[in-house]
């Protein structure tokens, strides 16, 4: 960080080289002539002014001469203040710049960007602005741009000559109106202050000119005085000069107001009421200014170090010889001592910005690593994007650089990203080629279905279009364009031709339908059917649903379900009855197997049952034979024992549950007969 950081720097930002820079006031001819007529006494006082000189010590300024250089560098820390107040000088507004937040605007979108210019003119004065809104527009033009190569190589790839490749947004012309907005007004700005610096800085030469004439005034002390008393008031009001000549016209205004003093030797007592009174008020500011030199927030500290040195230099006079040095020595050794914290402040950002720098040199080799992979596949291709879109937000939130390499940084970042993206748009070209073929072959199909959505030749059609629709689902992508279309196009051709063939099998199977519409109304019936209690009476009932639930006949293939809830229904009823569960369970395989046998001339369920009768037969077998031979080893365990009883009554369970079973065989075998 160089010591001759001007205050744009002092809120710990780097600083962005000004588009739009403070015009440098610069004397015309006709404003020097008028300088120059002023008077001639003017111009030798000048003269003697800027050799340094004084009227009794030219042995001083022959050591003075001879130490320059070393004295410019020791005064640095002064200078950098006095470039400060010097612009701040040029419009009492001016310093209303440092409370002008300034954003990490890299890390914002261009949207985002856009969003905060407008702010920024809406809320601040337009001089006070200038850092931030050339910073925000190099951010704006650099994404911009990186945008722009995007698009251009898109657009070649694509086929596009790149003679006739334009490209802006909606975004990209608000930040351009904003932009174009600011430069007029801050144009408007200057031109008006230009005139107005011309005149104060005439008007203040004159008032010197006024002070340098008193010394050769002959008249009352006392007028003398009043007269050079309102000659400093006329100078406090004088408003603002040109930035480059602020320095040199207070130089100049002091060294005239000491020469005053040291004539005012006639009169003691007026010229030290005053000296007194600038000694003690500066020994205030110097007092401050220590105060500051401890202050850690340094940034704060050279805010309130700038006033100090307004005050000192604009507001307040000469003190007595005897103490000139000494003030100035002590005023500018804790100045230095704040300057010198300051740049250590620097320093330690241009770590913080090194290490920055280091994450955004590892973010750019995850993205070359990124782009050098080969991938063929749509779905990794764009697993991919999703990753350089992260890697692309943390780079921009990653915080500043060095300005040193702030340039190359951001070449290197953009190189690695437009790399991808010439695979990523190589990749897709060669898609949609293959995209193109899709969309061939499907409008290859499209016609094949408009051709036939009318045919009455439902055998030979449907398998037709039920292959074109398998053929449909085999073709991969079409341009995303195409898409939503030709799939609608396809979709209605197909529908048309279902439609009228399933309404013109619902014509010729009308009686399956109403069939359906019948078992649907007997279904509900039984479903709020109560029984009456009488077990034989509400057995026969059941029945009866059943035989009228056969007498109702087949109903659609795709409607079948419904017998099954059917016969879940009635096995339900039946299970309400109150009667022994071996009966009962007899009564419902009966129910069973008239819906079994349902089938004229297809005894496959009824072979399944009996298969599946035979194969519970033999397991509940088994299990008894298990449960006897376990008997064997209870031979010495009394009779009443609880596991050998436990063991008694399982067989008994078993038994009763094998005759079941052997009478729902007998029952099934009749049902052949």
């Amino acid at each position: 960080m160089s010591e001759n950081d001007n205050l744009l720097n002092a809120d710990g930002k780097t600083e962005v080289e000004n588009e739009v820079t403070t015009p440098k006031e610069e004397t015309t001819p006709e404003v020097e002539k008028k300088v120059e007529s002023v008077s001639e006494t003017e111009a030798e006082t000048k003269a003697e002014i800027e050799s340094e000189s004084t009227d009794d010590k030219t042995s001083e300024k022959n050591d003075e001469a001879e130490s320059e250089t070393e004295a410019s560098k020791d005064d640095k820390h002064v200078d950098e203040i006095d470039a400060e107040n010097a612009e701040d000088a040029e419009d009492d507004s001016n310093v209303e710049r440092h409370d002008v937040e300034e954003k990490d605007y890299h890390a914002m979108s261009m949207q985002a960007l856009a969003t905060e210019l407008n702010r920024l003119l809406k809320h601040h004065k337009i001089q006070t602005i200038s850092k931030q809104v050339n910073q925000i527009k190099a951010e704006f033009n650099a994404k911009f741009s990186e945008l722009l190569e995007e698009k251009k190589e898109e657009f070649i790839e694509d086929g596009g000559n790149e003679i006739d490749f334009y490209y802006t947004n909606d975004t990209k012309k608000l930040f351009n109106q904003l932009y174009k907005d600011y430069k007029q007004s801050i144009s408007s700005y200057y031109k008006e202050r230009e005139q107005n610096l011309k005149q104060n800085l005439e008007n203040r030469l004159a008032i010197i000119e006024e002070i340098k004439g008193l010394l050769t005034v002959e008249e009352n002390m006392g007028t003398t005085y009043k007269t050079f008393k309102e000659l400093q008031e006329k100078w406090r009001n004088a408003g603002p000069i040109p930035r480059d000549k602020y320095n040199n016209a207070w130089n100049t205004y002091h060294h005239h107001v000491e020469r005053f003093y040291d004539f005012l030797h006639l009169n003691n007592d007026l010229r030290d009421m005053d000296f007194k009174h600038n000694y003690e008020q500066k020994l205030k500011i110097i007092e401050r200014a220590e105060e500051l030199a401890q202050d850690d927030n340094v940034n704060r500290a050279f805010r309130e170090l700038q006033v100090l040195h307004k005050m000192w230099k604009e507001e307040l006079g000469p003190v007595a010889k005897e103490h000139r040095e000494d003030i100035w020595e002590r005023f500018s050794k804790a100045t230095k001592t704040i300057h010198d914290k300051r740049q250590a402040y620097y320093a330690d950002l241009d770590k913080a910005y090194e290490k920055n720098l280091e994450r955004k040199e590892d973010i750019i080799a995850k993205i070359k690593a990124i782009g050098e992979d080969k991938v063929n596949s749509h779905g990794a291709w764009q697993k991919k994007i999703k990753e350089i879109e992260a890697l692309r937000e943390a780079f921009f939130n990653a915080g500043k650089v060095p300005i040193k390499v702030n340039e190359a940084t951001w070449a290197k970042f953009k190189d690695a990203v437009r790399t991808f993206n010439r695979s990523k748009n190589k990749f897709y070209k060669e898609l949609k080629k293959d995209q193109y073929e899709n969309l061939k072959k499907k409008k290859e199909l499209i016609k094949i279905a408009e051709e036939n959505k009318d045919s009455e030749d439902f055998k030979v059609v449907t398998p037709l279009m039920k292959k074109i629709q398998a053929d449909w689902k085999k073709i991969g992508h079409v341009p995303r364009r195409d898409s939503d279309k030709i799939w609608k196009q396809f979709k209605a051709a197909c529908n048309h031709y279902f439609d009228r063939m399933h309404a013109q099998r619902r014509a010729d199977n009308q009686h399956l339908y109403d069939a359906f519409d019948k078992k649907v109304k007997l279904l509900d019936e039984l479903k709020t059917m109560k029984l009456s209690g009488d077990n034989k009476a509400d057995i026969e009932t059941l029945k009866t649903k059943v035989t009228d639930w056969k007498a109702i006949g087949h109903v659609p293939q795709n409607k079948r379900y419904i017998d099954g809830k059917f016969y879940k229904a009635i096995d339900d009823a039946f299970d309400k009855l109150k009667m022994e569960k071996s009966k009962l369970e007899m009564v419902k395989f009966e129910s069973k197997l008239e819906n079994l046998a349902n089938n004229d001339n297809d005894t496959r369920l009824l072979d399944n049952e009996q298969n599946f009768i035979r194969k519970k037969i033999s397991e509940v077998k088994s299990e008894i034979n298990q449960l006897e031979n376990n008997l064997q080893f209870f031979s010495n365990v009394e009779s009443d024992n609880p596991l050998v009883k436990d063991v008694h009554k399982n067989i008994d369970k078993h038994k009763k549950e094998l005759d079941t079973w052997k009478k729902k065989l007998s029952k099934l075998k009749g049902m052949y007969s």
